[in-house]
């Protein structure tokens, strides 16, 4: 029961991922850079940090984790978190070339995929007694291979969209549709994205062991993955505000409330994907294959969900009904991918 309670508080936080770019729309005479910058303050610096506070226990502070005994794993986790960042940036223009369902789709494949792979092998590499690689069952291949082929279908599916739809109609579901450009810079943000499943792995001992409960275990490592992602998004942010003239956009007073309420919206459903992967590996203490495939778990589900919202957004619109079977056989893999794991480990 707790397995299955686990996979629903994850596949919650998915959702809540999938539909973080949905209040975006809502905000007002904003350049990208100024707006992504300022949810990203909410996503990545202010609700980790309440979610890491969730793992103080009571006479202790945060601060404490931060210590030398822990200086070298707290900087490779905000390393990672940096390299990360990139991947952020590069994942919002997959999405630009290729809308919400395929960019998510091809980026968060990729990125469940290296992610899960990445974090043990590079553990190793740096702590081999920790004999890291052990946790590399057939069962976790195998999910993971699982998963890589439902995104794989999914693809096929966009490749016949895009070959399909003449040129008006890729352009009334997404204004920039471009497969080619879309899809390598959907691989690259996958990559990198995958980072944070590495930086995960180096933090996972950042907290105050038997005294911290197992669902908040890992936010403190979340919230370190998440600064060092905010400074490279601020960085590029801040040289486009310059380069493009728009700091004159945090000067708008008429637009902030509106603007703050929606940036902070889709910063906590942003969140809640990790924050709900902390949760829910919690009750998954018992299953070492989905403890280790959990971040892909929550990869797969949000391709998932982001595929739900591309249909509601219409992306979808004016495809045949076989690329729409496609479609579906490809978020079926990717359910399956799942639990596949566990009946089979």
């Amino acid at each position: 029961m707790n397995i299955i309670i686990g996979l629903l508080i994850i596949a919650i936080g998915a959702f809540c991922q999938s539909s973080c770019y949905v209040p975006i729309n809502k905000i007002k005479n904003w350049s990208w850079e100024s707006y992504w910058i300022v949810q990203g303050v909410f996503a990545w610096l202010v609700f980790p940090l309440l979610g890491a506070l969730l793992a103080v226990p009571a006479g202790h502070s945060l601060l404490e984790l931060f210590s030398a005994d822990h200086a070298f794993n707290i900087w490779m986790t905000m390393l990672f978190g940096v390299l990360w960042g990139v991947g952020g940036l590069t994942f919002g223009l997959s999405m630009r070339y290729l809308g919400v369902a395929l960019g998510q789709s091809i980026a968060l494949g990729t990125c469940a995929g290296l992610g899960t792979i990445m974090g043990p092998v590079l553990l190793n590499v740096f702590f081999p007694e920790l004999n890291a690689l052990e946790s590399l069952t057939f069962a976790v291949i195998l999910g993971v291979a699982v998963t890589l082929l439902g995104i794989a279908i999914i693809g096929v599916a966009g490749s016949m969209k895009a070959r399909s739809l003449s040129e008006e109609e890729k352009k009334a579901a997404v204004k920039d549709f471009n497969f080619p450009k879309g899809l390598a810079i959907a691989l690259l943000a996958g990559f990198m994205s995958g980072c944070f499943n590495v930086g995960l792995e180096f933090g996972k001992g950042i907290n105050f062991g038997d005294l911290t409960p197992d669902m908040f275990k890992t936010l403190p490592a979340t919230l370190l993955v998440t600064v060092g992602g905010f400074v490279t998004n601020a960085i590029y942010c801040f040289y486009q505000n310059q380069k493009n003239r728009t700091w004159g956009d945090y000067t708008r007073g008429g637009v902030w409330a509106n603007n703050l309420l929606f940036t902070a919206l889709a910063g906590a459903l942003w969140y809640s994907q990790f924050f709900g992967l902390s949760l829910g590996k919690g009750f998954l203490t018992e299953s070492p294959t989905l403890m280790t495939l959990a971040f892909c778990i929550l990869m797969a589900l949000n391709v998932v969900f982001s595929n739900v919202w591309g249909i509601i957004l219409k992306e979808w619109k004016g495809c045949s009904p076989k690329t729409i079977a496609v479609l579906v056989v490809g978020i079926v893999v990717l359910i399956i991918s799942s639990f596949l794991p566990q009946l089979i480990g």
